[in-house]
Order: C-alpha cells, then sequence, then structure tokens
C-alpha cells in the first residue's frame, strides 16, 4: 500500500514510449506525496496517474483517510509542477473527457470522488479470492521483470 505512484514512475521512466496508466488510492497518495514532485520534475511526459478519492483507506478495512474532503489532491499535483489535472465528480464529465485525458502530454494527473465501498478488509489468507495478496513481493517482481521483457534476476 502506498506505493504504486512509486511504481508507475519507474515503469513511465523505463518505458517512455509507452503511456504508464496507474490507479492510486488517496490513502495511498498522501502516504508517498514526494512522487508528485518527483514526477513532475523529471518531466515524466507518458505518466498518468488517476487518484480515487473515496476519504478511506478502503483496501485495510474503510478506516477515514487523515483530511477527508477537504483535501485537493489535483491541487496538490498542480503545486508539484504537474502541467496537466483534472478533478472529477461526475461520472458523465469523467467520461467525456477520458480521452483527452490519456492523450495529452504529461504528467497528468486526475482525482475522481467516489463514494466508499462497503467490503470489509482484504486477508492474505488462503481463502481469499483476490489473487494479487497470495503472491509474495518476489512473485510479482519476477513477473513484471517477465512481462517488461528483461527477464533477468
Amino acid at each position: 500500500m502506498g506505493h504504486a505512484a512509486d511504481f508507475a514512475l519507474g515503469i513511465a521512466l523505463a518505458q517512455p514510449e509507452r503511456t504508464v496508466v496507474c490507479l492510486n488510492g488517496d490513502g495511498s497518495m498522501l502516504m508517498t506525496l514526494g512522487t508528485l514532485v518527483t514526477a513532475a520534475s523529471v518531466q515524466a511526459t507518458n505518466l498518468v496517474l488517476f487518484v480515487i478519492d473515496n476519504g478511506t483507506y478502503e483496501i485495510t478495512g474503510s478506516q477515514l483517510v487523515p483530511g477527508r474532503g477537504a483535501v485537493d489532491y489535483a491541487g496538490m499535483a498542480r503545486a508539484a509542477g504537474f502541467p496537466r489535472t483534472f478533478t472529477f465528480e461526475d461520472a458523465a464529465a469523467y467520461e467525456d473527457a477520458l480521452t483527452d485525458i490519456l492523450k495529452g502530454r504529461g504528467p497528468t494527473f486526475v482525482s475522481l470522488r467516489v463514494q466508499p465501498g462497503d467490503q470489509g478488509p482484504i486477508s492474505r489468507s488462503p481463502h481469499e479470492t483476490a489473487r494479487y495478496l497470495q503472491v509474495s513481493l518476489e512473485e510479482s517482481v519476477a513477473k513484471l521483470r517477465a512481462d517488461l521483457g528483461s527477464g533477468s534476476s
């Protein structure tokens, strides 16, 4: 939790000819605000960072995120140097803008304000249906390397 934007930035820098899209939570973004400054300063023009702002740490049990409802995530990205920032509360407006958002030169930041879910915390038990919680970081890194074509350890 908290490092999706960091990983996406690394991939964007390693693969500058590809658009890299990151879906991040609001709580996770708060944990790594420095990533905004880094992405802007290195001019990661192929990075599109979405923050899903539901005011909760939903994946761990829906605890409230500090500053819930008061934090302007797109404003933070603008202040960090992102040339393109967007905030949406309306699904139709977001849908209308999505093609332009993905085609523009970034780094691009999109804040999507949504209602929190009501799912309980996800576990690492063998019975958990969310497969990504059943694999180790080592297995995930090996798969990422293979997907990126490096294959080296």
